[in-house]
């Protein structure tokens, strides 16, 4: 079905799985490194996302997180990347059969996306008025003036002061804060079901980072939208997420409600996550960082096993010879690891 008809279709009148906004499952994203050589750099990734609720996608860089949002967004590179395997289903219908137009009516108007660094996603020779205008133009239909007052409005929605000023500006005369909100209301000026933000505060100082994540909260309470959020940052995610998807080398390693992941975590990569947080109390008692020993192997020579293994210390001969299957642990806690009933995590104090 095209992408454009999915809002046609009342909620009550789809099948029932179709009532979860978005469903991937196990999900396959492949690169062409050159030759007959690829690498899978999303290998296997389900999860589900419903209406109104934030799920944030967690890892450190290489782990896979980015790609498969431009993997939802129908954003690799089109000469080096596939998505390979599995299903990406949007309201129910599947979205790896959509050709490029549709996917084009899919972005922006279903799916909006912050990219991290709005230097190089915003385009220099365009003002950021005009930006906007292109996509409710697009989506919307509006005539240009009135496309010009959504885009006052939507600048004026994100704090812009003075957006009447501000919609002729070009990106490299806002600050870096500005900008950042200039690529939020970029985002949703369509009003969009989902909004992708990747990294979105990660260029932004400690108090501007807080005032984006308040001003994501408001705009999704007002508008009803749900949220990916991606991030490295466990800290960011305790503030704004209802569920967790942790990735590492391109699999799924743990998921499940935010508690659950904070009070109890089960694979050792999650616990590291979280022991890397500096916490306000830990110089009173003189306690380290506890930083996570080795890298993200490269997709191109992954270890035998659990792809965690030659970081993890609770790994055995078991560890480095079989590769571990996502498992349910409790009620929507699932956790790739072959030694989670029988070890011990130790988690930094939080107080």
């Amino acid at each position: 079905m095209p992408a454009a008809l999915i809002d046609s279709i009342p909620a009550t009148a789809r099948p029932a799985e179709a009532r979860t906004l978005l469903r991937v499952k196990d999900l396959q994203t492949t690169f062409r490194t050159g030759g007959n050589s690829s690498v899978r750099a999303v290998d296997g990734v389900s999860f589900d996302l419903d209406p109104g609720e934030t799920l944030a996608i967690v890892g450190e860089s290489g782990s896979g997180k980015s790609v498969t949002s431009l993997s939802l967004m129908g954003l690799l590179p089109k000469d080096t990347g596939s998505v390979t395997g599995g299903s990406m289903r949007l309201n129910g219908f599947e979205m790896r059969g959509f050709s490029e137009e549709e996917m084009r009516a899919v972005r922006g108007k279903q799916i909006g996306m912050i990219f991290q660094e709005p230097m190089t996603s915003l385009n220099p020779v365009k003002t950021v008025g005009w930006q906007i205008m292109e996509m409710v133009m697009h989506h919307e239909k509006l005539s240009r003036r009135a496309a010009y007052r959504r885009a006052i409005e939507m600048l004026d929605l994100v704090g812009i002061p003075e957006p009447a000023r501000r919609v002729d500006n070009y990106p490299h005369q806002m600050s870096g804060g500005m900008r950042q909100r200039a690529m939020i209301a970029m985002a949703l000026s369509c009003e969009p079901r989902i909004l992708i933000a990747d990294e979105p505060t990660t260029a932004l100082d400690v108090t501007i980072q807080a005032q984006m994540l308040e001003l994501m909260k408001d705009l999704q309470d007002r508008m009803g939208m749900a949220i990916i959020f991606i991030t490295h940052d466990l800290g960011v995610v305790a503030e704004v997420a209802d569920r967790v998807v942790v990735m590492y080398a391109g699999q799924v390693v743990e998921s499940g409600e935010v508690e659950q992941i904070f009070e109890a975590p089960r694979m050792p990569y999650t616990a590291g996550l979280m022991n890397s947080i500096p916490r306000i109390g830990a110089s009173r008692r003189k306690e380290r960082l506890r930083a996570i020993p080795g890298t993200v192997p490269p997709l191109s020579d992954l270890p035998h096993g659990c792809r965690f293994n030659p970081r993890c210390a609770h790994a055995t001969e078991l560890c480095r010879a079989t590769p571990p299957a996502l498992e349910e642990v409790g009620p929507g806690h699932a956790v790739r690891c072959a030694r989670w009933r029988d070890i011990t995590l130790d988690i930094m104090d939080t107080e």
